[in-house]
């Protein structure tokens, strides 16, 4: 089940006036990850502030008891549910043009599976499933979302994972997921490695010195050899195969590809500095720095307070750590771009369904203005586009109905 912390999602508030003046009209638009869909929370100013994101909390006590054709709702200054619409001008869900299989040559060579195959067992996270298959147990990542933004990451992500040559501290990718009406690619699965991420696992467990040597060669593979920087080392992206012992580096949407999507201080070397140092010391607190806030040289220049089990002293941790980074330093940018063995793949194709023109507003002659490219699902399916819906009932609902079917 999803983390009720990180179920839902707030695009932020949209005033229709002052925001300082406390009666102002405002919107907030709510992305609800267990049911895939967006819910439009009004209410004022005075109980949604900006940046506080009172919304999310507002919602979950209402979300799981909304019918599905519910489009918004209306709090009072109490928080109280005051109203909902099925309105669908209310819904201001983006549409996503998702590609048919056929434009997508980079992944051409991937083996492919309907959704309609999968069976859903959990939904472990955002945009992941836990599903099945014949005898196969997989994680099903995806994007519901049509911000140009994570369309990008979600292209990279698939083809990456797809052309990665074979590594035992990777997971490894499994289908191209298809929709059924049209065979437009929606998502990925990758093996599904059971019992949690290094974040999740009992402290108690001795975190052992072989796993933080898996650690520095796998992001020497991929930095030094493939030219790839994952950018988000952390312990919710590192599991520990039960079948092998090893650590295995997984969620790869953030990864640059040479130059391209490459950030400043998301370096690997240094998300392996800090997700040691977090696992070794328990101490999280530098999660909430930026990461151009912060570098290496805050946690290894001091003492490291030892509050997780190891099966070695901190000092051999901390000796391997650093001369390992004594051997990256030397023309470290220069050794990443020259990567010999780089990947390639094409630039995220244009959606077949953004050429399609739509009414815009008009000229001051009252003219019709047109107009291509990202656009709502209200407007797509005003135009008779397919739109794939992801919609579906509160993980709550379906956990007490096989309970009471029992």
């Amino acid at each position: 089940m999803i983390d009720p912390q990180d179920r839902f999602f707030s695009e932020g508030q949209g005033y229709f006036g002052a925001r300082e003046n406390p009666a102002t009209e405002t919107h907030c638009n709510v992305w609800d990850w267990d049911q895939l869909r967006l819910i439009k929370v009004k209410g004022t100013a005075k109980l949604f502030p900006p940046e506080e994101d009172i919304e999310t909390t507002i919602l979950a006590q209402f979300a799981d008891y909304l019918s599905p054709e519910v489009r918004a709702i209306t709090v009072n200054d109490d928080g109280l549910l005051t109203g909902v619409s099925t309105d669908p001008e209310e819904d201001d869900t983006f549409f996503v043009g998702y590609l048919p299989l056929s434009i997508c040559q980079s992944l051409a060579d991937c083996s492919t599976i309907y959704f309609s195959q999968l069976r859903g067992l959990d939904r472990l996270g955002p945009c992941v499933d836990l599903m099945s298959y014949d005898d196969h147990t997989v994680a099903f990542k995806f994007n519901p979302w049509g911000m140009p933004r994570r369309l990008q990451m979600s292209w990279k992500e698939m083809n990456l994972l797809s052309k990665l040559p074979p590594h035992p501290n990777i997971i490894p990718f499994d289908h191209i997921v298809l929709e059924d009406v049209e065979s437009r690619v929606i998502g990925f699965t990758t093996k599904y490695i059971p019992g949690g991420t290094l974040a999740d696992v009992d402290p108690k467990r001795p975190f052992r010195f072989e796993w933080l040597q898996h650690l520095t060669q796998v992001v020497d593979f991929l930095n030094l050899e493939l030219g790839i920087m994952h950018q988000d080392i952390a312990s919710r992206n590192l599991l520990v195969d039960p079948e092998t012992d090893r650590i295995i580096l997984f969620d790869f949407d953030w990864a640059a590809n040479g130059k391209e999507g490459l950030l400043d201080s998301r370096d690997d070397v240094s998300g392996v500095v800090f997700t040691l140092y977090e696992i070794i010391t328990n101490d999280t607190h530098l999660t909430s720095i930026p990461h151009w806030d912060r570098n290496m040289d805050m946690v290894q220049n001091i003492e490291w307070t030892c509050r997780r089990e190891l099966d070695s002293d901190v000092s051999k941790f901390r000796k391997f750590l650093n001369e390992w980074i004594a051997t990256r330093t030397d023309r470290a940018t220069e050794r990443y771009l020259n990567a010999p063995k780089r990947l390639t793949w094409s630039d995220l194709p244009t959606p077949p369904d953004y050429s399609v023109p739509f009414e815009h507003g008009r000229t001051k002659e009252g003219e019709t203005l047109w107009r291509t490219g990202a656009r709502s699902r209200r407007i797509a399916l005003e135009k008779g586009q397919y739109c794939f819906r992801w919609e579906r009932p509160p993980q709550s609902r379906l956990l007490k109905k096989n309970k009471n079917s029992m």
